[in-house]
């Protein structure tokens, strides 16, 4: 299984689902290929925000190494699902897409747990509180994913 979380900078909510899930997939002795992108080029090849390295360094994940990168259109071909943040992305993602099979890769990370295209909660521009709550929430995404896996 290739997995790919994506979002808009690649600075805040796609590198900390790398890191929680690659750590949940390592404890239930799994393995798959988790990685992540984002559509806005304001930080390539810088590390995640530091307030999200910060929430993940308390969970015991070490996200500080990561290197923001741009989604291609060859990431279609190179992962098996992309897990997207929020409607922006999924327009993003749209719109390198070559064809209905690239688009059918696309879902929402919120949708894992209870089935409906929801936005992750936070921002680049909100406080600590709404990383806080969306690192639950992705956590608790991931949580699934990697049962599933």
């Amino acid at each position: 299984m290739k997995i790919l979380f994506v979002c808009l900078g690649n600075i805040c909510k796609s590198p900390l689902a790398k890191g929680i899930l690659k750590l949940k997939l390592k404890e239930k002795n799994k393995t798959a290929v988790v990685d992540s992108a984002g559509f806005e080029s304001y930080h390539i090849n810088e590390p995640p925000d530091q307030r999200v390295i910060k929430i993940a360094k308390k969970a015991g994940i070490d996200i500080s190494k990561e290197s923001c990168r741009l989604f291609t259109t060859e990431d279609f071909d190179k992962f098996d699902i992309i897990y997207i943040m929020d409607a922006s992305n999924y327009k993003d993602l749209q719109y390198f897409s070559r064809n209905e099979e690239d688009i059918k890769k696309a879902h929402y990370l919120m949708s894992v747990i209870d089935g409906k295209n929801k936005t992750v909660p936070g921002s680049f521009y909100e406080g600590d509180a709404e990383f806080e709550k969306a690192f639950k929430l992705i956590d608790s995404a991931c949580e699934i994913i990697a049962e599933q896996i």
